[in-house]
């Protein structure tokens, strides 16, 4: 879930000959690799903890995902490894997260970015795992744990003008999901519970998913997995005005997993069904490459 704006285009269709996708195999706790058309398939990491989150270091040759864990047992867990599988080693160990969700990547910074579901948290840490911090607190305790509206699941960054974007997905086809916007930094005096500049970008969606950020366009790209028509959805939006969500893709199976490929000008989407597909950034030439692969989760585009 790595925006890539630094790829080489070679044809005008976007196609690279250096691409690589990783995804996230829910039902069968893998992580694949494979060209972006879906052929040189291999799995290249087995008995993770209900993965969800992934995101590509290409140039220090790492792959970093979330593990989930058991919701009532709080044992979620952030794990890196090599791009091939290996060296495989837990940074945020379990007890520290609750149950992250999708998870981005801050190179130019050495931050690493997540959604913490049932944690009601917007966290990150090093890239070492090291330095774990809370950024956004929606609630507290199993109370608040119940109301899904304070699940906080998606999320992406923008380093320059040192904003975060989360969303929090509320119950399910509830259309009470909402995205968010703040700075990266808790403003002085205050804390992750009672910040005052958090701003919400939209609301009444069916059920927002994962967030990607077109940094070059000011673009936010986002799955939505509730109930039609808004639902099972790929949308995008301009954020710097405020504009009606655009819908590219329609018809998927509880849409999950986003991640852009801006200079190529293409996007991957996985849904729960398990199909992985791809399209141009404005939904045309959608092709469903991979179908019926488990419950697919998160995938990411790198330049390897």
């Amino acid at each position: 879930m790595t925006v890539v704006e630094t790829a080489k285009s070679n044809s005008s269709s976007g196609a690279t000959s250096s691409g690589k996708l990783f995804v996230l195999e829910l039902s069968g706790d893998r992580i694949h690799s494979m060209n972006p058309d879906g052929s040189h398939r291999k799995t290249i990491v087995t008995d993770c903890r209900f993965p969800d989150g992934i995101a590509v270091d290409h140039e220090a040759g790492h792959i970093y995902w979330t593990n989930m864990g058991i919701p009532n047992l709080d044992d979620g867990s952030i794990e890196r490894a090599d791009l091939d599988g290996k060296n495989r080693k837990v940074i945020v160990p379990q007890g520290v997260t609750y149950t992250p969700k999708q998870l981005h990547l801050d190179k130019e910074n050495g931050k690493l970015y997540w959604c913490d579901r049932e944690g009601m948290r917007v966290m990150r840490a090093n890239l070492d795992g090291s330095q774990v911090e809370t950024l956004v607190e929606t609630g507290r305790g199993d109370k608040d744990r119940k109301d899904q509206t304070r699940w906080c699941v998606g999320i992406t960054v923008d380093p320059k003008r040192r904003h975060i974007y989360w969303t929090q997905k509320g119950p399910d086809n509830g259309n009470l999901g909402r995205i968010f916007r703040a700075n990266i930094e808790i403003p002085k005096g205050e804390t992750p519970a009672n910040r005052t500049d958090i701003e919400v970008l939209f609301d009444h969606l069916p059920e927002p998913i994962d967030l990607e950020l077109d940094l070059a366009n000011r673009v936010l790209y986002w799955t939505d997995r509730g109930d039609p028509p808004r639902g099972n959805t790929v949308n995008r939006a301009p954020i710097e005005k405020k504009a009606e969500p655009e819908i590219l893709i329609t018809h998927l199976m509880e849409g999950i997993g986003l991640s852009l490929d801006v200079p190529g000008n293409r996007m991957f989407v996985t849904d729960f069904a398990g199909s992985v597909y791809s399209a141009d950034l404005d939904g045309k030439n959608e092709r469903n490459f991979l179908c019926a692969q488990g419950n697919l989760t998160g995938i990411a585009y790198a330049e390897v």
